[in-house]
């Protein structure tokens, strides 16, 4: 895999993104509403949002979306608690990447640039059943810290949503 350029995404690969993630994210354990998808992947333009992508002779085969918040205060460290956590939006590859570590590195690539920016904390979330998610995050590092019920972004399986932390020192 060592002819792949991973990169920050710019506005202008928006329209990939999307197209990208409407053609290989849907599964039954994925909550895509494209509305929403658009709006969020919309934010790489001005700043809200950011994402790293890897491409292959300018190819799209894959990205990892997120920003900064502070939805998750109660699971920080009382020492964190006030402090800036990453939020891991979206994932996607390729379909004919799927199993080749591809997902997993831009986990690790995303949450190395949130680094750079300060976080110690990122967060991520997957359907409670969603085994290649699983996988991907645990590859990644981050850990389980609570799976709760979420029948509106779940409606398959169990209706249950995971979220994972992966921390920094």
């Amino acid at each position: 895999m060592s002819d792949l350029e991973i990169r920050q995404a710019q506005a202008g690969d928006i329209d990939n993104l999307c197209a990208l993630i409407f053609e290989h994210g849907p599964n039954p354990w994925n909550h895509l509403p494209e509305a929403e998808v658009r709006e969020h992947l919309q934010g790489i333009a001005d700043g809200a949002v950011q994402a790293v992508l890897v491409e292959r002779e300018g190819e799209l085969l894959g990205f990892v979306s997120y920003r900064l918040t502070r939805l998750f205060a109660r699971h920080q460290p009382k020492t964190r608690r006030g402090h800036l956590q990453g939020y891991i939006c979206e994932a996607v590859t390729h379909r004919a990447m799927a199993g080749r570590g591809l997902g997993s590195r831009l986990l690790q690539q995303a949450v190395m640039q949130l680094g750079e920016q300060g976080v110690r904390d990122s967060y991520i979330d997957r359907h409670e059943e969603n085994a290649a998610s699983a996988g991907m995050m645990r590859k990644a590092g981050f850990v389980e810290v609570e799976t709760y019920a979420d029948p509106q972004r779940r409606p398959n399986g169990s209706g249950r949503t995971t979220l994972c932390c992966l921390r920094s020192a």
